[in-house]
């Protein structure tokens, strides 16, 4: 009974200690925005060299919530997020036109590749992404597939589709229903083809055989946008300071950090807010 009397105060004190830290916890991200994202963004380490830099101009903290593009917008229908920042232009403009967003603002742009084995099994390696996806299609080739709906997928059902090939992708064709990096990653290990962004994939350490076999198509252009959740639908968004990180990413400091990040001196994405529709 005694060991039991001197245990009780020390377990009130550690679960009261467990609960100031919980509390401090919640109030510090609830003085911060969250930003529902791209695996993309996330994966590529452009958020990592972002964000300290709008931390340092605003003062306030981004929780990053990355996701498949179409997560993402679901997210923000939902009210689970103050800022959408995606790569699929068509979806975000109807989340604009449904409501659930203010307005869609153009931040910057990169593009898709197709990689494969180096051997080229289906000799696909060129320019024309959609001639590539029916060599695929015919060879049978293993292909990975994010199949989770993010803006990367939506890209690679609009190639099949200009193939005419919506419904008929071959044999090899698998949906992994997961991000971009453990696409590549099943890729690498398989020896399929993948659709990836090139941000992602000029961060992505574990290639093995795997290398750009085609690029330069101008349907592989991949733009990116970032919205701010309405409050009109979601009262409790924080409207300010999600209109900052905005008005901040298509600002000139916001543009210039973007384009400074670079891997292996390569720059990985291109910022155009001032020249691309909004």
């Amino acid at each position: 009974m005694n060991c039991f009397k001197s245990f009780r105060p020390l377990a009130t004190v550690k679960y009261a200690q467990a609960a100031i830290i919980l509390v401090a916890s919640f109030a510090a991200q609830a003085q911060g925005i969250v930003v529902a994202s791209t695996t993309s963004t996330e994966q590529s380490g452009l958020f990592a060299h972002l964000l300290p830099e709008f931390k340092k101009a605003s003062g306030i903290d981004v929780k990053v919530v990355a996701l498949g593009t179409g997560q993402a917008l679901d997210m923000g229908r939902r009210g689970d997020a103050d800022v959408l920042f995606v790569h699929d232009q068509v979806a975000e403009e109807k989340i604009v036109a449904d409501g659930f967003a203010v307005k869609r603002f153009a931040v910057m742009y990169n593009d898709f590749v197709l990689v494969g084995p180096a051997a080229d099994p289906a000799k696909v390696q060129g320019k024309d992404v959609v001639e590539a996806l029916k060599k695929l299609s015919v060879a049978h080739a293993s292909f990975i597939s994010r199949g989770d709906k993010s803006g990367t997928h939506a890209a690679e059902l609009r190639f099949w589709k200009l193939a005419g090939l919506t419904d008929t992708k071959g044999s090899g064709y698998k949906e992994c229903g997961c991000g971009m990096g453990p696409a590549l990653n099943m890729a690498s290990g398989t020896g399929a083809y993948v659709m990836a962004d090139r941000g992602t994939w000029l961060s992505f350490k574990n290639r093995g055989d795997l290398k750009v076999l085609v690029e330069g198509d101008t349907r592989l252009f991949n733009q990116y946008g970032v919205m701010l959740v309405n409050p009109a639908k979601h009262p409790h968004v924080k409207v300010a300071d999600g209109q900052k990180f905005v008005d901040w990413v298509v600002s000139a400091p916001g543009q210039a950090v973007i384009a400074s990040y670079k891997i292996g001196g390569e720059q990985l994405f291109f910022p155009n807010a001032d020249t691309a529709s909004r």
